[in-house]
């Protein structure tokens, strides 16, 4: 995750020229802080109205669920489609899903609510992708993609603290009405951004494969199999970001009533990204990119298994801190080794679509487990073991995974 050194080299390298990616960033910032309230707010809303923790996980995980079916849908139909189109179905479900959120009181609703959750969350993903690709150079790619990463952390830092100081005794309108309020400073945003970049054609070109459903698949399960460590990887760093989202909020409100910084626990795990992913690239040119990542979440889980068996209030913020920092190296670590992987191959697409298949798949697992274990051992002792599991995975990881993985 690019932080604030990133950001300053960005502009000092490109200064004003990247003015719509400025503006783009800003929107993304504001609609961090929209998406990262109702993330937060979201557990709370589902236990407040009398669901079990494994039954909220369930409910979480179909978001993911639903995301990876309308991946589908929208690279399949809507492959020509302007980021400026994406971005206004998006801003339509968003301004939807608060209030179907606020007013559910059946499960199905929830579901429902879930579901947009999902479809939202991936609209805003292709629309960053197709705007970098229609508004910046092919070289400032990586640059722009780590200066909207850097807003977007921000307001996921920030989102928590106000949902947190809103949020009091119970959630009601006054957390809906301040997504919204910031859903608005967004599309205002976005509609700057409408002014100032005009229409380009996009590349029509759609290649169209001949092979059939069962001969990509044939095609996963080989790749799959030769980058199958750095894919368990990416899963379960996925379920570890996912458990945070899922329970963090619930144990963050938990450690409120013992101490008035308690609730800065899940700002707390996303601090350190912003100062932390900086220094990837020369420890990674050192020791490689999979043993980085490998070794960060080793480290880190150990941390992260502290957690259920520390009262403290202040220490359990710490140990939060210092595992967020390690596991912040091992998230760029194993991106850039995807990278590699996708540009030394000639089945790019199929690299893309593992990756992105086991990252929703983490996001499916992780909310349900969370909840499971969260019902049976507690929030702080569901922490414990999801460390403990990560101590094993990592342990393995670094035992059986060869220095050189050839997809080529």
């Amino acid at each position: 995750m690019p932080g604030f050194r990133h950001l300053y080299i960005h502009f000092r390298k490109y200064g004003f020229s990247h003015t719509t990616l400025y503006t783009l960033s800003l929107m993304i910032f504001f609609w961090g802080i929209f998406d990262g309230i109702l993330s937060y707010a979201t557990p709370l809303i589902l236990t407040q109205a009398g669901l079990s923790k494994s039954v909220m996980g369930v409910i979480i995980g179909m978001s993911s669920v639903a995301g990876a079916g309308f991946d589908f849908i929208v690279s399949k139909y809507f492959p020509t489609t302007s980021f400026r189109r994406l971005y206004l179905l998006m801003f339509a479900m968003c301004f939807v899903y608060p209030l179907i959120l606020w007013q559910a009181k059946a499960i199905w609703l929830f579901f429902i609510a879930m579901a947009l959750w999902g479809f939202y969350y991936d609209l805003q993903n292709f629309s960053i992708f197709d705007f970098v690709k229609q508004n910046t150079k092919t070289t400032e790619h990586s640059s722009s993609f780590g200066v909207i990463s850097v807003f977007k952390s921000l307001g996921y830092l920030i989102a928590p603290i106000m949902a947190g100081l809103v949020i009091g005794t119970m959630v009601d309108w006054p957390i809906f009405l301040l997504a919204w309020i910031f859903l608005f400073f967004s599309y205002f945003c976005f509609l700057i951004l409408m002014y100032v970049t005009s229409e380009k054609k996009l590349n029509q070109q759609v290649i169209q494969k001949k092979s059939t459903v069962w001969a990509e698949l044939a095609t996963w399960k080989r790749i799959g199999k030769i980058i199958l460590p750095v894919l368990v990887c990416t899963l379960f760093l996925n379920i570890i970001d996912s458990f945070f989202w899922t329970i963090g909020p619930l144990f963050s409100e938990s450690l409120t009533n013992l101490h008035p910084l308690g609730g800065l626990f899940v700002s707390v795990y996303i601090l350190p990204g912003l100062f932390v992913g900086w220094i990837v690239g020369k420890v990674t040119h050192i020791y490689g990119k999979k043993r980085v990542a490998f070794a960060s979440l080793l480290v880190s889980s150990l941390f992260l298994a502290m957690i259920g068996f520390v009262h403290n209030v202040i220490l359990i913020l710490i140990i939060v801190f210092l595992f967020a920092a390690l596991n912040s190296l091992a998230w760029p670590a194993i991106k850039g080794a995807f990278a590699d992987y996708i540009s030394e191959s000639t089945q790019s697409r199929e690299i893309e679509g593992l990756e992105d298949f086991f990252t929703n798949i983490g996001y499916v697992v992780g909310p349900i487990s969370a909840g499971f274990m969260a019902d049976t051992f507690g929030n702080g002792g569901a922490f414990s073991l999801l460390g403990f599991l990560g101590v094993g995975i990592a342990v393995l990881l670094l035992l059986v995974t060869p220095k050189h993985l050839k997809v080529s």
